[in-house]
């Protein structure tokens, strides 16, 4: 088991923590007007995007680091790509070729995810609201797909890369989980039930 390291690198990673909190007072006063139906149907759209990220992952890492001549089952990936799976050492790893597609892939996902929250609402503060309840389930749903298949994060203390632009941003896979867990309640705590609202129209 690593280590707990506290701070995520660069610094300013670190002020993640303070977004739900951020959010939640803005949206608390005149709460989110997002139905029930709204939230399931775009974090069933989070939730299956994850786990696509975590597929892709798996494939990228299975091409780097697999041996020729090996069947390419998950455990094979997961043994003989062990150090691949500190993502950390990525960088060093990846053709420079594939570290431009990886950082294409990054802000492609980032398009998906917020095209599907102007869809989803009309206003941009629930628009905003969407989009991090888009991606906190996306993020939560991705380490679980990864463990699922490859039995990666072998802890919450794992290292990881979470995002490569501007710079890579580093961290143990707590910091990610926590953020996202606590974007999640934010969201749900302040909304308001649209068919509460309407009775009281």
């Amino acid at each position: 088991m690593d280590e707990f390291i506290f701070f995520a690198s660069p610094w300013w990673v670190n002020l993640l923590i303070a977004v739900p909190f951020i959010a939640y007072y803005l949206w608390r006063k005149e709460g989110l007007i997002i139905s029930k139906w709204t939230l399931v149907v775009s974090g069933l759209f989070g939730a299956g995007f994850g786990f696509i990220e975590a597929s892709v992952v798996v494939y990228l890492r299975a091409a780097v680091g697999l041996l020729p001549g090996y069947g390419g089952t998950l455990s094979d990936v997961a043994r003989l790509s062990a150090d691949i799976y500190q993502q950390a050492q990525i960088f060093g790893e990846l053709p420079r070729s594939l570290f431009a597609v990886e950082l294409f892939r990054e802000a492609a996902t980032m398009i998906m995810l917020v095209s599907v929250a102007f869809l989803a609402a009309k206003s941009m503060r629930e628009r905003w609201a969407i989009f991090l309840w888009i991606l906190a389930i996306w993020d939560i749903v991705y380490y679980a797909g990864l463990w699922a298949t490859v039995r990666w994060p072998s802890s919450l203390t794992t290292p990881d890369v979470l995002f490569l632009i501007p710079v890579p941003w580093f961290s143990q896979v707590w910091f990610p989980v926590l953020v996202s867990a606590m974007t999640m309640t934010s969201v749900v705590m302040a909304r308001i039930d649209v068919k509460d609202m309407e009775k009281q129209i």
